[in-house]
């Protein structure tokens, strides 16, 4: 919603969110005392706000070219990609339950994507760029996951974010976006509601709580933009559009599930 209303380029609100957040990560992580790091950890830490950087700029794009529902569903899909990256790390095959689920969120995507190209092709635009999020999503996920075993949120956060803030000015620049706003009220909103409480939460429960609560918290995302979308800018779901959300909001349950669950 912010991206939308805010009078800046999508990929320019994308460098506002990390922009405005560094200084007051940086500033609480600097309470903790110094940071010791070893050079492969920072790497890893730069690596994953490159990623994280891609996965906004793609994402932003797409929020513009569909609806915020199908935006948020695909822009979250990492929920189903971390698996397959499991399947390709360990070199095993999905079990019975896991490869269902991926089929019946495969099926919901089509769905949700045949919907978005029936009202406009630019729809369709949209959803891919989404998807494309997700896959840097789940790259970002998988760095971040391996650097909070031994390094604490705040931190974390403030270094990626940082390492996220210059790509994502550089292509907004590309790309011949305005960047200085005239309103700055959306943007603050962005950088409050996503990266200091959303991103911030999300990467404190990475160490704390089990794959199965996180992909389950996931589920409200997707809900609230049907919500945001539908009173906020008129977005109607059709009955494929239900559909297929609430194929994927089984497949994300059912891939965390454990097998005898």
């Amino acid at each position: 919603m912010f991206v939308r209303t805010a009078d800046v380029g999508p990929v320019a609100a994308g460098f506002w969110r990390m922009g405005l957040a560094f200084p007051i990560l940086a500033l609480l992580a600097s309470r903790g005392g110094p940071i010791k790091l070893s050079r492969g950890m920072l790497v890893a830490i730069i690596v994953s706000g490159l990623f994280f950087a891609a996965d906004l700029a793609s994402w932003h794009l797409g929020i513009m070219r569909t609806r915020l529902a199908n935006a948020t569903l695909f822009g979250n899909s990492a929920s189903l990609m971390f698996p397959i990256y499991g399947f390709i790390a360990a070199r095993a095959w999905p079990t019975g339950r896991q490869g269902g689920a991926l089929g019946i969120a495969a099926v919901g995507a089509i769905l949700l994507m045949g919907r978005s190209y029936e009202l406009s092709p630019q729809n369709l635009f949209g959803d891919l760029l989404c998807l494309l999020a997700g896959l840097f999503y789940t790259f970002y996920f998988v760095m971040i996951a391996r650097a909070r075993s031994s390094l604490a949120p705040l931190p974390l956060l403030a270094i990626s974010t940082l390492a996220s803030t210059v790509p994502l000015l550089l292509l907004a620049l590309a790309l011949g976006e305005r960047i200085l706003p005239t309103n700055w009220t959306p943007l603050l909103l962005l950088t409050l509601c996503s990266q200091l409480l959303g991103q911030g939460l999300m990467t404190y429960v990475l160490g704390r709580l089990s794959p199965l609560v996180i992909g389950l918290g996931l589920l409200a995302q997707p809900v609230a933009a049907a919500i945001i979308g539908l009173f906020i800018f008129g977005e109607r779901l059709g009955t494929s559009d239900i559909v297929g959300a609430v194929l994927i909001g089984l497949a994300l349950v059912l891939v965390r599930q454990p097998e005898k669950s």
